[in-house]
């Protein structure tokens, strides 16, 4: 199997565990507030929906993407700002047809990232990106709005060897915390070594480095999230650069928000 096509079957297989925590849920419970203050259900769904809409079109329709942030532009937050008030196309729907739309776009756009070409780029807000890299980066925001749906629901998670394609990821997006914060990255590389669901142990980075990561897969990827406070996660750091890096880390780029406050801090 491919890069490009295991990417997409997985990027298939967390969609539908997003589905899965959305699909019988009744009214109340769609208007129910999640950790991501002013958001409800509602909204995350909405808000997935339409990131799955942009990533087809940068993938289907490379013009059309491109004409899309050409008039966002390029100010710092002006995406974020963008994919917030498309929510506000989503709020007038009523459940059952919020869930239809979301897996029609959910759908359209895995399809047009699988018939993207495997080895050639795609249009993405910074830079092109292979479409197996912006597959995972789908992954990443299913991962962490699902978190968000999981806690406003009470439901627990069990995540399976497929997050090492966000652990893959947010290796290669480490620097995005500190340009989030008009930071210089360090240049030095940190060695990453974490544990996954199955209890096998994925290494990233040279094996020599002095600034080392470790600890459980998934608390890295609540960590990139920015799902749970560094505090209350097993990800521990070797080296002060690495050290603060725990602080800023992050997956994606645009403002990195209030984040989660230390749960252990607060008992």
């Amino acid at each position: 199997m491919s890069e490009l096509q295991n990417a997409i079957t997985a990027l298939r297989a967390d969609a539908a565990e997003f589905d899965a925590l959305v699909a019988d849920l009744g009214p109340a419970d769609w208007a129910r507030p999640t950790p991501a203050e002013g958001w409800s259900v509602a909204d995350q769904v909405a808000h997935v929906a339409f990131v799955f809409t942009i990533a087809g079109t940068a993938a289907g329709n490379p013009e059309a993407f491109r004409a899309l942030t050409a008039r966002i532009g390029t100010a710092p937050g002006a995406f974020d700002a963008a994919v917030n008030a498309a929510l506000d196309g989503y709020r007038p729907l009523a459940p059952e047809a919020l869930l239809a739309r979301w897996r029609a776009e959910r759908d359209a756009g895995i399809a047009a990232l699988a018939a993207a070409p495997a080895d050639g780029l795609v249009p993405w807000l910074v830079n092109p990106l292979p479409p197996a890299v912006l597959a995972r980066a789908g992954m990443l925001e299913l991962f962490a709005h699902g978190q968000d749906v999981a806690d406003a629901l009470g439901v627990r998670r069990s995540p399976t060897d497929r997050i090492r394609h966000i652990v893959a990821f947010a290796v290669r997006t480490r620097d995005f915390g500190y340009l989030s914060r008009g930071l210089t990255p360090p240049a030095e590389e940190f060695r990453f070594e974490l544990t996954a669901p199955s209890g096998e142990v994925w290494t990233f980075g040279p094996e020599d480095a002095e600034q080392r990561v470790t600890g459980d897969a998934a608390d890295l990827c609540l960590l990139v999230s920015r799902r749970r406070h560094h505090e209350d996660l097993s990800v521990k750091a070797v080296g002060a650069l690495a050290e603060g890096w725990l602080e800023v880390a992050q997956a994606y780029r645009g403002p990195a928000g209030p984040g989660r406050r230390p749960v252990r801090a607060a008992g």
